[in-house]
């Protein structure tokens, strides 16, 4: 059936107003159309369109949003690259950016995060203020008013429930959320069917800390998750591979470590305007960035292409070809080494996991202010930046580089100096002692790890310069890189999740899900560890372990953003992070390429999906 066709149905469908009736009407799904050979594939069972349109609380005037000659749906194949291919598309069970862009085009959170940071309502009818009552004077809760008339692609309505159900499924930690829901909120209920208000343990100054953005911030579908909460989660493939969304496209086939296929959403509410554009979309992935790149900046083959960490020179060459252009966004983002606090050998008991009484800890890192600061200081970052970034990077040793919260106290850190790295480990006792190169620690330990990060040209260049750079003072590196489908893959399916953390150092880059550096720092909690028992879940990958820091953390989170004192809390954070088991790289910025054929991108958003307006993009 064409998908106009289809389009027209659900307008039939949808077209009535009433009392309280329910009227069911069964309608072909979105991919039952003729679409590229490459999304030809069998539609499942969560995509099947039943339509269910009801009026009174939930819906005052029925849903009108679909019309009978919507010019939705009416264009080509979006074809998208991401080289590091998603596992699946549920973005509250990862925190892997692979795969939250998957979930991004079919789960939408309340709020999301314009380009330059601001909060903009979604599936929220506005943005909840102090002024239009949203926030309570004490700052202790927030309401959500939410959009009516919006269905689910399966037909049946959004609601409170959807929403406090999605706070309720991260709550159980067997669930194995990517993070689970902030210790700062206390409450979610439902008001009515459109009204949820969030309660907080104290006084918030940034509300959006919960339902925000696509990093955590999604709404699930009560009726097709609620068999998955807790240790059941992990048997819900079908789910996690396709969740029914309210978003502007629904998925149709997902091939994990591969290719996502999906097609226009005839529920979408913006389908009377003719959102979205595309019939179907393709995020194709594996290859690596260099590749992707040059699919759709020098060939013109691809729409666009994410996350391109390739040398400068080589960009701008394919860019020359003028087929498409680069985008470069700056916000949080840092390249960091992190070092193991616990140990992820085969021997660890558990394995990159604390034991009883703070037991298996990391032989070399733990506690290791020395080992720690030398490490830094005989890393020559301007290198880094000059041969693998460009204009696209700059030297930092925050793990938050953002305006007056940049912390100005890390100076020393940055300040490459073997000379200094040398003697500080000399004094510190870690010796060379049968000159073989390679120092040991003062208990005898040689200074010889295994270095991990994805597959991707830029890391390896990366990882080549650290070498060279930490074998000047008489460390050993056993460099490898992993397939960034895995190395990212919150499934944990493959021990070389980061999550799992089973080896002694990593590299890589967590980006921030929204400028609220409270948030974004309290990944580094203790009860963010992720464990075998959660799932892997929880965003402290590198084991910190300081309790200082958590009431710390909790202190920011109730300080009010134009508190004078803010700044100086945020440095101290950021202080604690990198002065012991962290080493930041480059503060880098997100570089995709675009197709010269698109329109309706606006500017690159760095706070939210870089897919965050994909119902606005068009072919011109």
């Amino acid at each position: 059936m064409a998908l106009s066709a289809t389009f027209a149905l659900v307008a039939a469908a949808c077209s009535s107003s009433g009392s309280t009736d329910t009227t069911e009407t069964t309608v072909p799904s979105a991919a039952e159309t003729t679409v590229p050979s490459a999304a030809e594939t069998t539609v499942p069972s969560a995509a099947e369109t039943t339509v269910a349109v009801a009026t009174g609380e939930w819906c005052s005037s029925g849903n009108s949003a679909v019309e009978a000659d919507s010019t939705a749906g009416a264009g080509d194949n979006l074809l998208l690259f991401q080289s590091q291919a998603p596992s699946q598309a549920n973005g509250l069970i990862s925190a892997g950016t692979k795969d939250l862009l998957a979930g991004s085009i079919v789960n939408e959170p309340l709020i999301e995060f314009a380009p330059d940071g601001t909060a903009t309502a979604a599936l929220a009818v506005e943005v909840p203020t102090i002024e239009n009552g949203g926030i309570a004077e004490d700052s202790t809760s927030v309401t959500f008013n939410l959009r009516d008339c919006v269905l689910w692609s399966d037909g049946t309505p959004f609601t409170s429930a959807d929403v406090v159900f999605s706070y309720e499924y991260c709550v159980d930690t067997a669930t194995g959320c990517s993070s689970e829901p902030p210790v700062a909120v206390s409450d979610v209920e439902a008001l009515s069917d459109l009204q949820v208000k969030v309660s907080f343990v104290g006084p918030q100054p940034f509300p959006f800390i919960i339902f925000s953005g696509y990093r955590g911030g999604t709404i699930l579908q009560k009726a097709q998750f609620e068999p998955c909460i807790g240790a059941a989660s992990i048997s819900c493939t079908e789910q996690n591979f396709a969740p029914i969304g309210t978003g502007p496209y629904v998925v149709t086939e997902l091939r994990p470590e591969d290719t996502v296929l999906y097609a226009a959403n005839p529920l979408y509410r913006g389908a009377a305007e003719g959102k979205p554009y595309f019939s179907t979309v393709e995020i194709k992935g594996g290859g690596d960035a260099e590749a992707s790149a040059r699919s759709v900046l020098e060939i013109g083959e691809g729409d666009y292409a994410w996350n391109l960490q390739v040398e400068p020179e080589i960009l701008l060459s394919m860019e020359a070809a003028g087929n498409g252009r680069i985008v470069t966004s700056f916000t949080a983002d840092v390249e960091i080494i992190n070092l193991n606090q616990t140990n992820g050998r085969p021997d660890g008991d558990p394995r990159s996991e604390f034991g009883p009484d703070m037991s298996n800890t990391n032989p070399y890192f733990w506690e290791a202010k020395v080992l720690h600061d030398a490490l830094s200081i005989a890393i020559n970052r301007e290198d880094i930046v000059a041969v693998a970034y460009g204009s696209a990077g700059a030297p930092t040793c925050n793990i938050w580089p953002v305006g007056s919260e940049n912390s100005p106290n890390n100076t020393d850190l940055c300040t490459y100096s073997p000379e200094l790295a040398n003697k500080m480990l000399d004094d510190a006792g870690y010796v060379d002692t049968n000159r073989d190169g390679v120092r040991e620690t003062p208990d005898g330990l040689e200074l010889s790890w295994e270095y991990v990060t994805s597959t991707n040209r830029v890391r390896q260049l990366t990882q080549d310069l650290v070498k060279r750079d930490w074998e000047a003072i008489g460390v050993k590196l056993d460099m490898r890189n992993e397939d960034a489908g895995l190395f990212f893959d919150q499934t944990c399916a493959s021990d070389v999740c980061i999550w799992k953390f089973f080896t002694d150092i990593q590299m890589f880059t967590s980006p921030a899900p929204n400028p609220f550096a409270a948030g974004y720092l309290e990944s580094w909690r203790t009860d963010q560890l992720p464990t075998e028992a959660s799932a892997w879940g929880g965003g402290n990958l590198v084991r910190m372990f300081d309790e200082d820091f958590d009431a710390l953390q909790e202190e920011l989170s109730a300080t009010p953003l134009d508190d004078p004192n803010q700044d100086a809390i945020v440095h101290e954070l950021n202080d604690i992070i990198v002065g012991l088991s962290t080493i930041p790289l480059v503060h880098r910025g997100s570089v995709s390429g675009i197709s010269n054929t698109i329109t309706g991108y606006g500017e690159p958003n760095g706070w939210d999906s870089e897919y965050w307006n994909i119902e606005e993009w068009a072919r011109g």
